[in-house]
């Protein structure tokens, strides 16, 4: 196979890829603080007879995660909760620690709160938040403190991390790190409202007419070379 070939399919592999990830930032556009991503790519040399001139492929490098906070959704559900600016909750899970910004909470059987994973939200002190079984008025203060009409509960753990970018995104809105966390200092909560998700929709669109048109560039480019190696061989075949 020529050469050409083996570098136009490395643009259509790194197209599939691309589209992929459009089609995951649209399929969540109404996911409560989902953040949008986009393919890094790169170029990647390499010289396969080790003799002649270096080739140029297309590599995707990976993702990068628009970390921009979404829309906030008042809903005056008072376990619904939102960031504004910076910052994740921390919630318990079996392996540790993980992190997310949707807040749309309730509570579980024991009367813990809990994410919408059924994941204990933890205070800044790693301690889960139970509501007392006769408190009758739940209310999260702007700096994060939650307490009832008996009193204070804890504040919750509100962290952010040097490179969010690091963020390993496991599903269900929850992301882990080996990063060091970094308590956010004035942590910003809104009580009955939600983060939406910062998926722009005309934009998604635009990306994936974009990659489909260029998709179809490309698989012209590889009918074309198809046909100039057959019209090749036909000649060549013919002058034995």
């Amino acid at each position: 196979m020529e050469t050409s070939i083996y570098i136009t399919l490395s643009r259509q592999e790194a197209l599939r890829r691309q589209m992929e990830v459009v089609s995951n930032n649209i399929a969540n556009m109404n996911t409560t603080g989902f953040k949008a991503q986009r393919m890094l790519f790169l170029e990647y040399l390499e010289r396969p007879d080790r003799q002649g001139d270096r080739m140029s492929f297309v590599q995707d490098f990976g993702l990068m995660r628009n970390t921009q906070a979404g829309p906030i959704n008042v809903t005056s559900n008072p376990l619904d909760v939102a960031i504004r600016g910076e910052g994740y909750f921390g919630v318990e899970t079996l392996s540790g620690t993980r992190y997310t910004r949707g807040g749309s909470f309730q509570l579980n059987n024991d009367r813990e709160l809990v994410d919408r994973n059924g994941l204990p939200l933890l205070t800044e002190g790693g301690q889960r938040i139970v509501i007392p079984a006769d408190a009758t008025n739940i209310s999260i203060k702007g700096d994060g403190g939650v307490e009832t009409e008996q009193g204070p509960l804890g504040k919750l753990k509100v962290v952010t991390f040097a490179d969010e970018q690091r963020l390993q995104e496991l599903g269900g809105g929850l992301y882990t790190t080996d990063q060091e966390e970094q308590p956010v200092a004035t942590p910003q909560v809104a009580q009955g409202a939600l983060e939406g998700s910062n998926v722009q929709s005309v934009v998604e669109m635009t990306q994936m007419i974009d990659v489909v048109r260029s998709y179809q560039s490309v698989q012209r480019m590889l009918d074309n070379e198809h046909e100039r190696i057959r019209g090749a061989v036909r000649t060549l075949a013919k002058t034995q």
